[in-house]
C-alpha cells in the first residue's frame, strides 16, 4: 500500500536549508520515492495554520518510506536540516 511521508516545519536558514534539499531530494529518489508536495503555498481552512513549510512525499509502502528515512544516505541530508530548520513534525501515513 502506498505510504507518504508529510513533513511539516519553519525554515531558520534559508542558505543552509538549500543545501538540505540538495542532499535529501536525490536520496528520496535513490530509495523509490517522489515529491507530491515540496514546500507550495497553502491556505487553512479549519484549526491552527501549519508550520511555514510542508512537504508530502509518496513511497510504495510503509516499509520503503521507513528505509529511506532510515538510510545513510538521509542520515547525512538530515544532518545539515537540524542547523537549517525547526522540526514541528515529521511522520509516515498510509494512503488510500
Amino acid at each position: 500500500m502506498t505510504a507518504y511521508v508529510v513533513y511539516q516545519g519553519h525554515v531558520t536558514d534559508p542558505a543552509a536549508y538549500e543545501e538540505y534539499r540538495a542532499a535529501a531530494g536525490p536520496s528520496v529518489v535513490a530509495a523509490g520515492g517522489r515529491f507530491v508536495a515540496r514546500g507550495g503555498a497553502s491556505q487553512t481552512l479549519e484549526g491552527a495554520t501549519p508550520p511555514q513549510r510542508t512537504v508530502l512525499i509518496e513511497f510504495e509502502t510503509m516499509a520503503a518510506a521507513r528505509a529511506w528515512y532510515d538510510s545513510e544516505r538521509y542520515k547525512a541530508a538530515k544532518a545539515l536540516r537540524a542547523h537549517a530548520a525547526d522540526v514541528a513534525s515529521m511522520y509516515i501515513i498510509d494512503g488510500a
